[in-house]
């Protein structure tokens, strides 16, 4: 089954009611992506996420912090450069998965004991400055990986077919959800085009 993953992006107003409209909609997980808060202010908005995701039966994962997915009995998801750093010390203790952008990157975070690798950029993204990494780099990844891929970057209703059709698990979104005045709407349609 393709999975679809909301990654936030703060937005200036009503987050907590955006992520009760994405979590009403069909996405299988949230991925709380909030790299500006402290440690406390993270920590108290993913207990309000936590309780909107269980109300919903959605998988909340954390982002960028291990210990509180370990106090909360959450996975863990990790960008690369931190994964480096904690991995070099043998300290992961958490389920997690790691952000990847290369073969090597996919090939390390398998090592060293991830259940999920989530590659990209794969289409053009307003927020990077690099080229993305294409379809092509997915479908490697996948065939590659005994773990599930998800793809992400620049994923829309137009071009989620190719991210299925690579290969991939799933598909991770951020701004277009996180933006989206009806997310159930955009996840339908979204699925309708991979089917």
């Amino acid at each position: 089954m393709f999975s679809i993953i909301a990654v936030t992006d703060t937005i200036p107003s009503g987050f907590l009611q955006q992520i009760g409209k994405i979590a009403n909609s069909q996405v299988n997980s949230i991925i709380l992506r909030e790299k500006d808060l402290s440690p406390k202010h993270y920590r108290d908005l993913a207990l309000e996420v936590k309780a909107l995701c269980k109300d919903r039966g959605i998988e909340l994962i954390i982002h960028n912090h291990p210990d509180l997915a370990l106090e909360l009995g959450l996975p863990l998801h990790l960008p690369w450069d931190l994964f480096a750093g904690l991995s070099r010390k043998g300290i992961i203790k958490a389920n997690f998965g790691v952000s990847v952008h290369s073969p090597e990157e996919a090939y390390l975070a398998i090592k060293h004991g991830a259940s999920w690798l989530v590659a990209g950029h794969i289409f053009p993204v307003k927020s990077k400055n690099k080229e993305p990494r294409g379809v092509r780099f997915l479908s490697e990844i996948c065939i590659m990986s005994r773990l599930p891929v998800y793809g992400i970057g620049g994923i829309n209703v137009q071009n989620i077919r190719k991210i299925a059709e690579s290969g991939a698990a799933g598909a991770c979104l951020m701004s277009s959800l996180m933006q989206s005045p009806d997310p159930a709407g955009f996840v339908k349609e979204l699925l309708v085009n991979i089917s």
